[in-house]
C-alpha cells in the first residue's frame, strides 16, 4: 500500500462519513454484493481521479471488492476530504490526494496513480487520461479502456479524437440517462445552492440569479433557485437552449446585460471566461460569483484579481475584490466548482445513481476487452434500464411492462 494523504489519525472522521452515505446508496451495496461473487476486476489496476469525497470513497470500496487494487487521486485540490482520504487508506487502498494542495502537487499525484501502469481509469474532468497520452504513452498499450463523468471530461475527449491523439476506448458516462437527467439536474441543483447558502449566510428570495449555461445542470441551478424565490436569468450561447429557458419561465438576455442586475452570479457551461473583466465592472456592489462548472476558468478570476485595487477575505471561503469604481465583487471557493469547494457535493442518493453507472461501465469495458472499436462510447441501454430498474425497486415502485402484442406493435 501506497499514499500521499494529509494525516493518517483523521481516519475515523472520514469512516463516519462513509458509514453514512454506505447506508443510503443502495444500488452500490446491490452492486458490491455482485462484484464480490463474480470478482469481475480480479488481478487489475484501476486508477481513478474523482472528487474525493464519502460517495467517491464508497465507489472505490465496490471496485475494490470486485477484485480491483485501487490507485486514488481527487479530481480538483479544493473538493478532497482529508478525513475521507485517510480513511480509504487506513482500508488498505493506495490513496494520493490532500485538500488544498498546489498545482504542482495536485499533478504530481496524478501521475503516481499512472506510474503504477492501470490498466481501467476511471476520470472525472480528463486529467488522468490527458496525462497519460502526454506523459506516459508507453503505458497506453496496458489500458483497456475508460470511464468518463464530466461533461467537460467529454469534450476534452472529443478534442482528443479530432486530433488523434485518444488510443484507448473511453465510456461517456456523462451521456448516460441515468447520470445526467438526474446527476447534473437535481444532484446539480440541490448542491450548488446547498454550497452558496451555507457559505454566504444570504437569503436567495426576492434576488436576482444569473444562471450561466442552461444544459442539465443550468436547468438544475434555475430551477431550485426559483424554487428558493429568486428571479432568475438564464445566459446562453445556444439558441434552441435559451428558448427552452424562456419556454421554462425564465428571463434570457446576454451577461453583459445581465451582469449589472444579478446578485448571485453561477456558471454551469463548460466553458472560458463566461464572467470577464467588463462584465465585474459592471455588477452592484456585493455582487456574489460562483461557479459550478468543472474548471476553475468559467469566471475569469485571475483577471479579476489583476484588476482589482485590493483583495481581502469576507468570510470563510469567500475572497472579496475591490475595484476602481469602488465596488467589491464576492467569490466563493476561488471560483472552483461550488457544490464540492464549499460543500459536500450532489446528496448521496444521487450518486448511488451515477457511480452505479461507473461501475457497471468499468466492467463492461473489462468483459468486452479487445471487442470494443470505438474509442468514444455510449453507455450501453441495457446498463441505464439495469440502474434504474434497481432504484425504483429499492423504492418499492413497480410499472409496467409490455405485452407480446404491445411490443410487436411497437417494434414490429
Amino acid at each position: 500500500m501506497a499514499s500521499h494523504i494529509k494525516d493518517i489519525e483523521l481516519w475515523e472522521s472520514g469512516e463516519l462519513k462513509l458509514s453514512w452515505v454506505r447506508s443510503h446508496m443502495p444500488l452500490l451495496d446491490s452492486i458490491q454484493k455482485d462484484f464480490e461473487a463474480t470478482r469481475p476486476f480480479a488481478g487489475l489496476k484501476i486508477a481513478l481521479s474523482v472528487h474525493l469525497e464519502a460517495k467517491t470513497a464508497h465507489l472505490c470500496e465496490v471496485l475494490a471488492a470486485g477484485g480491483a487494487t485501487m490507485f486514488i487521486t481527487g479530481s480538483n485540490p479544493l473538493s478532497t476530504q482529508d478525513d475521507v482520504a485517510a480513511a480509504l487508506v487506513h482500508e488498505g487502498l493506495n490513496v494520493f490526494a490532500i485538500h488544498g494542495c498546489t498545482e504542482e502537487e495536485y499533478f504530481a499525484d496524478i501521475r503516481r496513480v499512472l506510474e503504477v501502469g492501470p490498466n481501467v481509469i476511471i476520470d472525472d474532468g480528463g486529467d488522468l487520461v490527458t496525462t497519460l497520452h502526454r506523459e506516459f504513452p508507453e503505458l497506453v498499450p496496458g489500458v483497456i479502456g475508460g470511464c468518463e463523468e464530466t461533461t467537460t471530461g467529454i469534450l476534452r475527449l472529443r478534442s482528443m479524437v479530432a486530433a488523434g491523439q485518444l488510443k484507448f476506448p473511453m465510456m461517456l458516462v456523462n451521456d448516460a440517462d441515468c447520470k445526467h437527467l438526474f446527476d447534473n439536474r437535481y444532484g446539480t441543483g440541490q448542491s450548488v445552492w446547498d454550497g452558496i447558502n451555507r457559505t454566504t449566510n444570504l437569503i436567495v428570495a426576492g434576488k436576482n440569479v444569473v444562471v450561466a449555461g442552461y444544459g442539465w445542470c443550468g436547468k438544475g441551478v434555475a430551477l431550485r433557485a426559483k424554487g428558493l424565490g429568486a428571479k432568475v436569468i438564464v445566459t446562453e450561447v445556444d439558441p434552441v437552449k435559451a428558448l427552452e429557458a424562456v419556454m421554462d419561465g425564465f428571463e434570457v438576455m446576454p451577461m453583459r446585460q445581465a451582469a449589472p442586475l444579478g446578485d448571485f452570479f453561477v456558471t454551469v457551461t463548460g466553458c472560458a471566461d463566461v464572467i470577464g473583466p467588463e462584465d465585474f465592472l459592471l455588477m452592484k456592489d456585493g455582487a456574489i460569483c460562483c461557479n459550478a462548472g468543472h474548471f476553475d476558468v468559467e469566471v475569469a478570476v485571475a483577471k479579476l484579481r489583476q484588476m482589482a485595487v485590493s483583495h481581502h477575505p469576507a468570510r470563510a471561503n469567500i475572497e472579496a475584490y475591490v475595484l476602481e469604481n469602488g465596488r467589491a465583487v464576492n467569490i466563493i471557493a476561488e471560483g472552483r466548482l461550488v457544490n464540492l469547494a464549499a460543500g459536500d457535493g450532489h446528496p448521496a442518493e444521487i450518486m448511488d445513481m451515477s457511480f452505479a453507472i461507473q461501475a457497471l461501465s468499468a466492467r463492461y469495458l473489462v468483459q468486452h476487452k479487445g471487442s470494443i472499436g470505438t474509442l468514444l462510447n455510449n453507455v450501453p441501454r441495457e446498463i441505464d434500464l439495469d440502474v434504474a430498474r434497481r432504484a425504483l425497486e429499492h423504492r418499492g415502485i413497480a410499472i409496467d411492462t409490455l405485452t407480446e402484442q404491445q411490443y410487436k406493435y411497437i417494434y414490429g
